[in-house]
């Protein structure tokens, strides 16, 4: 099968490296192409490349080869009286809502965007707004057929083989390539969300509304003003709600409750200068939205674009950071420990380091995954233009502070952490590297994500 020599990067367009990119059409030709790229170039390895959207290198394999499943893409079965959707990996999120929403279902798990494969959503075990309700996405797939670095095709259950399903759940594609999944969709009345949302002072108010609101909604999360200082610190903005019910809706919207409409309405241009997003221009964005935003608002009727993925309307999003790109960074500590959520937020508003999108919210309980991400506790995710004056020292303290305090970085995202704060976030990292020598012993599956933290 034909390759092509290409640089890749993240959607972080940071680390840029060159790989041969294959796109098979069908699983038996991903078989064969693992089969000859095994044999010619185990030392450089092979890595599973869905839509791009993890921040950072896990998709990339330098001097390696890389393999596509965007022509893995049909749905080969959706149940519209049970919710069980049957789909080749490079489905993507966006998809299963176009195919299940006339029907009543929605996917179970959605992170910040809809470009993401059901590949990637069970490698790196995505989780979203309703962690605290339903987990994260593996805890939603009955069973998913792998392709082993031997060339075998094994299907695999949490129930008849929990090692290898919970090993490749967060395992970023390290223990085979996912070539299809089963994926549980839940039901909704509309394709309408029925938000609430409050505007809070400061990280106290912000961690107090979060806490008592756990299990009054299904989806919550915290914009957090990340510059904002003294009595402002932490100050947010939470968006809270629940899919409507057709009662909810306008006269119009009633017509077709389950009407969905993806896309993005603009795209960002090539060429963005640098610089753009710099402790002033965020500065006043977040002082713009923070103060745009209702003291209280009960009972708003969103769109699912609007609620899950606001920049997926932007096409291209990620250019306005610039030719340099940016470093997302998302870490969780335990419940207990705000205070390093309060800590993290001193040290990068005194940094005056600039992050539009931050946001802040709580995690229910863990997956048995073994490098899985969530746990219970708070979590906050931020994104940094890359080349912001004294970056990598911040992000170096909030490791330490995360570290200590018993917490951890998401893989999905982390492009910098240094392996053995890596290794001591995740206490299973051993049982992964054990379980992947057992399946690879030749080395077939890497990426320059595991090669950087010798995973």
């Amino acid at each position: 099968m034909a390759t092509r020599t290409v640089s890749l990067t993240g959607w972080g367009r940071i680390s840029p490296s060159r790989a041969e990119l294959a796109e098979p059409a069908t699983v038996a030709g991903a078989a064969r192409l693992l089969e000859t790229s095994a044999r010619g170039v185990a030392k450089h390895g092979v890595i599973a490349r869905g839509l791009g959207r993890s921040y950072n290198n896990a998709a990339q394999c330098d001097g390696g080869v890389v393999i596509s499943t965007a022509r893995l893409n049909r749905i080969l079965d959706l149940d519209p009286d049970t919710g069980l959707a049957t789909c080749e990996a490079g489905v993507s999120l966006e998809q299963l809502m176009v195919a299940g929403l006339p029907s009543g279902w929605f996917v179970p798990v959605s992170p910040g965007t809809r470009q993401v494969t059901i590949g990637g959503a069970i490698a790196a075990d995505v989780h979203g707004k309703n962690h605290h309700a339903a987990g994260s996405f593996a805890q939603h797939v009955p069973w998913f057929d792998l392709l082993l670095p031997d060339g075998r095709q094994r299907r695999v259950t949490p129930d008849g083989d929990p090692r290898l399903f919970w090993g490749t759940a967060g395992g970023m594609g390290l223990t085979g390539i996912i070539l299809s999944a089963a994926v549980q969709l839940k039901p909704v009345q509309t394709s309408r969300l029925r938000v609430d949302t409050v505007r809070t002072a400061d990280i106290d108010e912000t961690m107090a509304y979060l806490s008592d609101t756990d299990d009054r909604y299904g989806y919550t999360v915290a914009w957090t003003d990340c510059l904002a200082r003294g009595a402002s610190l932490g100050r947010s903005v939470i968006t809270s709600g629940d899919f409507a019910a057709p009662g909810d809706l306008g006269p119009k919207d009633r017509r077709d409750p389950l009407a969905f409409r993806p896309g993005a309405r603009l795209g960002a241009p090539r060429g963005f200068p640098g610089g753009l997003l710099n402790p002033v221009t965020v500065g006043l964005a977040n002082e713009v939205w923070y103060r745009k935003a209702p003291r209280k608002r009960e009972g708003e009727i969103q769109t699912i674009g609007a609620f899950f993925h606001p920049l997926d309307g932007i096409r291209n999003w990620n250019r306005v950071y610039g030719p340099a790109g940016f470093r997302q960074y998302q870490f969780v500590v335990p419940f207990g420990q705000e205070g390093v959520v309060r800590r993290a937020l001193e040290r990068i508003s005194g940094a005056r380091a600039p992050s539009f999108v931050t946001v802040l919210k709580r995690f229910g309980p863990a997956d048995p995954g073994f490098l899985s991400f969530p746990l219970p506790g708070w979590t906050l995710a931020l994104d940094f233009p890359a080349g912001t004056p004294g970056l990598a020292g911040l992000l170096d303290q909030l490791d330490d502070d995360v570290l200590d305090a018993g917490g951890r970085v998401y893989l999905a995202k982390d492009s910098r952490v240094r392996p053995g704060v890596f290794a001591g976030m995740y206490p299973r990292l051993e049982e992964f590297r054990k379980l992947r020598a057992e399946l690879d012993p030749g080395g077939v599956f890497a990426s320059d994500l595991s090669r950087r933290l010798e995973i």
